[in-house]
């Protein structure tokens, strides 16, 4: 089935930013994904425009990506991915830009997932994807994402350990999500019920008190549902990261490498930590390594660190710098290269986190990439209108595979 014609347009993330949506239209009809956009993006990540922002974004792909993938065949999608890469020429798609190449890429397999008659997932994995992720969910924002209005750890995290299916795991973090806000108003009696970027409560407390009321909020939920559930933060140390100290701006502390790491530790063990995510900065694979050192059973996950790249991927696998590994496509441009970074995550024994940006879209497509890439985790939020998107959609999933699809274990 070829790609009969092909479009762009500007259009919107959650957050307001600006991004590219591509058009591929085939005899089967019109397939069309947008790339999604992060606030604290990588300094390893491919160029999310060309110089020139997102005109030249356009332009590059009226000028250069049309011509050359009218004609390809939608059924063979990582060959659309290669053309990609040839077109532009440049390890991270600085002359087409990064938004270009993820928003073509998943609308080419959306278009050849229909031409077989699929669902996305199995167009992606084969007929042996059946493995649904668990979801990991923000409950609490700081950080980036909060614009330094909340703690300085940017995302206080739940996620569902031994759900009996996929609904009660979703359901699981909406209700800790909804209840965790009457503990807030107890410590922080100003609070408006204000939300960030990817739907966290955003008080201003202190990273431990968020902790707190998470801990005893998950065991409430947990208790009720029947369902054990971990804690777990993503740090975006990286976003601390200034002048050879991590600054803790609302707390009025500065952390020297060391100390970063004792803190982390400290942290892990006080609240039985199971997931940490980006606890240093995005250079620092010796601080990664020492905390995963400690902590092999828990997920140490590198974002920053590793930005879903298989060489960097491979050199912290070497150095045993963590125990798990975000999945962002965008942050690498194509389905392709996710993949690729997927085998070499494989190969160094570490799991796989599938993730939105906190900058998203509408589009379902994520849990389907989960599935499909045989993802451990799914990191979509919990609340807000694209977050909600994606975790229906993995319900649907769900119901699709029935005692086919087995939830992932912890």
């Amino acid at each position: 089935m070829e790609i009969v014609d092909v479009s762009v347009r500007k259009v919107f993330t959650g957050r307001g930013d600006v991004t590219i949506e591509v058009d591929v239209y085939t005899e089967d009809g019109v397939f069309r994904a947008a790339a999604p956009a992060g606030a604290s993006r990588g300094a390893h990540e491919v160029a999310y425009f060309p110089e020139g922002g997102i005109d030249a974004a356009i332009a590059a792909f009226e000028k250069l990506v049309a011509p050359e993938i009218v004609g390809l065949d939608v059924t063979e999608p990582y060959a659309i991915d290669g053309r990609l890469e040839e077109i532009d020429g440049t390890p991270r798609f600085e002359r087409i830009g990064g938004a270009v190449a993820i928003a073509t890429s998943l609308a080419s397999a959306e278009a050849g997932a229909a031409s077989l008659g699929v669902p996305l997932f199995s167009f992606i994995g084969g007929a042996y994807a059946r493995r649904l992720p668990l979801p990991l969910g923000n409950v609490i924002g700081g950080g980036k994402h909060s614009r330094g209005l909340g703690p300085d750890i940017q995302e206080f995290l739940t996620i569902p350990l031994n759900p009996p299916d996929v609904f009660t795991a979703v359901l699981t973090n909406v209700e800790i999500h909804k209840r965790v806000l009457k503990y807030i108003l107890k410590v922080d009696h100003a609070f408006t019920g204000g939300k960030n970027d990817e739907g966290a409560w955003t008080p201003r407390i202190s990273s431990h008190t968020a902790l707190t009321i998470l801990r005893e909020t998950a065991r409430e939920v947990g208790r009720e549902l029947g369902v054990e559930v971990g804690l777990g933060v993503d740090m975006a140390a990286s976003t601390m990261w200034d002048g050879g100290r991590y600054i803790y701006r609302n707390e009025g502390v500065e952390r020297k490498p060391r100390e970063q790491l004792e803190f982390v530790t400290k942290l892990v063990e006080e609240f039985d930590l199971i997931y940490v995510e980006d606890p240093f900065q995005e250079e620092d694979f010796q601080s990664f390594a020492e905390l995963t050192e400690r902590f092999r059973d828990r997920l140490i996950v590198g974002d920053d660190l590793f930005v879903t790249n298989p060489e960097r991927i491979r050199q912290g696998g070497k150095l045993k710098a963590a125990t798990g590994v975000i999945i962002k496509p965008d942050q690498i441009g194509t389905l392709l290269r996710a993949s690729q970074a997927v085998a070499a995550a494989r190969e160094c024994g570490m799991r796989t986190v599938v993730s939105h940006r906190s900058g998203d879209t509408e589009y379902r497509i994520l849990p389907h990439i989960a599935v499909g890439l045989g993802g451990e985790v799914m990191k979509a939020g919990i609340m807000g209108g694209e977050r909600t998107a994606k975790l229906n959609e993995l319900i649907r999933i769900g119901e699709y595979l029935g005692k086919w699809g087995t939830l992932a274990k912890f």
